[in-house]
């Protein structure tokens, strides 16, 4: 009898897995069906699928079962294993379906996030994700900042509608107009477009800032960036900013560089990208607002930095306030390390912590400081050149305290390196132990700005009597490194997004008005020869031509741009037909093409209305995992 109950026993906690397996299978079915349905209609929302219940009647008889070497029922039945195969193969079609997902900083600039806490993400950001879609790990720059692509290789197309002079303004306020952008596309960010910091969209994306290695075989080849831009097919100028900025005819740079100098200053500039990823101040519409009303510009219009321009070096030392960290006095030191400016700042607010111990301010010291905050502002608006280049240690800190932005820096901290990693900086006191055979920041009584300016100073003159690999262990090593971090490379010179996404078996084509068309030749000819057969420019007359072409042709393409723009009084005058036709193109451009897709759509942002958005959709091949 005890047998018996055994082989019951067994009997039934096979028929149990296998009822299980089978109502998983079924409920698999009902929810690829309930997907589809989705799918299929933005209107009708079908209720998921119910869970089956299972009914447990034990058997009549006492079937023979097979004991494995554990003791356990062997379990191969033909229906068991048939339904154990279906399941596997369901799950195999399923893995091989390209992903995305956000990350952390991703889904901090989702707009399901409040507007004082939402972090939004920057162009280069989305240019990242677009590159890796197309080539992946040959990309020089990974979007694993900010979102997560499984599967790039699976894609069959890219398809990308930017539409300028837009911005999330307009889609906030015109809602309930985009209802195929709200049923499609999951992924809903806030972007800063270069619109709002007087930059230019296209130039933004369609060129690439150098790597450390295409600037040393740019360099290797030709001489220098400048006679690479010019004589060669690959490289192209791509020096912008967030500052008004008067234009002025380069000098040559082999006749340019001052005494001393091997290689230009100005390649050891920040990039505005740069100086947003290391929190510099910036005149950025939306945060100058929130973040920075108070901060002003070191001039109202700046002259085209040039291999001559004048450096400065710069140091602040700040005391402790009732609203935190102020600055109490400011040292600028010229090339020849001649102290230029030196004064004590009176802060608002009484100081309730001198810090002494590092800043070196003492309240004897203070009880002689005349000079307030808004009296630096205006000494160094009219002492400073148009042209000026700051230099500093983590400059960023200093900029803050003094409450002013300036766009031509170069950061010791950046250009030093001696840790192998970007993320961890080497302090100035050391970079001028080892570089520089100093001890600073060495006193009891604190440290001096006038001693650290001039540090900087001598470093930056030191790694251009060298060349820009100088003091960088990073670069040193750019062969392994060459993904970590933008500063590897020269941001103001840039190689052709279109080509680096054409360079397998990839195509691309641009659609959009003919001056639009006209930039991204620029980026694409050489010598008004075409870089690769693979990228094909066309121009139409309208917006809506614009669409109908790429829709026609999408599926010819591996990545495809349609660029339209909107004039200001279109958008003023007739903004609810502007957002009608755009979420009209969007449902077009998302069903235009093979899946699986990855359709991105851009509104550029608008100088008045501010920041710009963006909506991802994955779409994919979800009929074909049904069982």
């Amino acid at each position: 009898m005890r047998a018996d109950s055994k082989v019951l026993k067994r009997k039934l906690r096979k028929e149990k897995k296998c009822k299980k397996l089978s109502a998983l299978l079924e409920i698999t079915k009902l929810n690829d069906e309930d997907r589809l349905k989705k799918l299929s209609s933005t209107t009708i929302q079908e209720p998921p699928a119910k869970r089956i219940r299972i009914e447990e009647d034990p058997p009549n008889t006492l079937p023979t079962v097979q004991i494995g070497p554990a003791g356990k029922p062997l379990l191969y039945d033909e229906e068991y294993l048939k339904l154990k195969q279906q399941l596997k193969e369901r799950k195999a079609k399923l893995d091989i379906l390209p992903k995305f997902r956000l990350r952390q900083i991703g889904q901090q600039a989702t707009l399901e996030v409040d507007k004082s806490d939402r972090i939004p993400i920057y162009f280069p950001d989305l240019q990242h994700l677009l590159l890796y879609s197309q080539i992946g790990h040959h990309s020089p720059y990974a979007p694993s900042r900010w979102c997560q692509l499984d599967k790039f290789n699976k894609l069959e197309h890219t398809n990308v509608l930017i539409v300028e002079n837009v911005s999330l303004y307009h889609f906030q306020s015109y809602e309930n107009l985009f209802t195929y952008l709200h049923s499609n596309f999951p992924h809903k960010l806030e972007l800063i477009t270069p619109e709002v910091y007087h930059s230019d969209i296209v130039q933004e994306l369609i060129t690439v800032p150098l790597t450390g290695q295409q600037t040393r075989n740019a360099i290797s080849q030709y001489g220098s960036l400048d006679d690479a831009v010019r004589h060669g097919p690959n490289v192209f100028d791509r020096i912008n900013g967030a500052f008004p900025v008067r234009q002025n005819s380069k000098p040559s740079v082999s006749s340019g560089l001052p005494r001393g100098d091997k290689f230009p200053r100005t390649d050891l500039l920040l990039s505005g990208w740069q100086m947003i990823e290391e929190n510099f101040p910036m005149p950025i519409k939306g945060l100058t607002k929130a973040k920075y009303n108070d901060y002003v510009l070191t001039q109202d219009v700046y002259k085209d930095v040039t291999p001559s321009s004048p450096m400065f070096g710069v140091d602040c030392e700040m005391c402790l306030t009732s609203q935190g960290s102020e600055l109490t006095r400011i040292s600028i030191v010229n090339e020849r390390l001649e102290p230029i400016y030196d004064e004590l700042v009176k802060p608002d607010l009484p100081i309730i912590n001198y810090i002494t111990r590092f800043s070196g301010i003492t309240p004897n010291m203070m009880k002689h400081a005349k000079k307030k905050l808004s009296d630096v502002h205006d000494d160094l608006r009219k002492m400073l050149p148009a042209d000026a280049i700051l230099t500093g240690q983590s400059l960023q800190g200093d900029l803050h305290a003094m409450k002013m932005m300036h766009p031509y820096v170069i950061d010791t901290s950046i250009i030093y390196n001696i840790t192998g990693d970007r993320k961890r900086k080497t302090k100035l006191q050391t970079l001028a132990r080892e570089f520089l055979n100093m001890r600073i920041q060495e006193s009891k009584q604190g440290h001096c700005p006038t001693e650290d300016s001039s540090a900087s100073i001598k470093l930056v003159q030191l790694k251009l009597q060298h060349d820009i690999t100088y003091g960088d262990a990073v670069m040193a090593n750019i062969a392994t490194q060459i993904n970590c971090y933008t500063a590897l490379g020269n941001p103001n010179y840039g190689t052709s997004f279109l080509k680096h996404i054409t360079r397998v078996d990839k195509t691309a084509q641009v659609i959009a008005s003919e001056d639009i068309i006209a930039k991204y030749r620029h980026y694409t000819y050489k010598m008004d020869k075409p870089i690769t057969s693979k990228i094909n420019c066309t121009f139409a007359g309208d917006n809506n031509s614009i669409v109908d072409q790429l829709c026609e042709r999408a599926a010819s393409y591996t990545f495809n741009i349609a660029h339209v723009t909107f004039t200001d009084e279109e958008v003023k005058d007739n903004a609810q037909s502007v957002c009608i036709k755009i979420n009209e193109w969007a449902e077009r451009i998302h069903k235009s093409s093979k899946k699986p897709e990855l359709c991105v759509i851009v509104f550029g942002g608008h100088r008045e209305f501010g920041n710009g958005c963006c909506f991802i959709s994955m779409k994919k091949l979800t009929d074909k995992i049904l069982v």
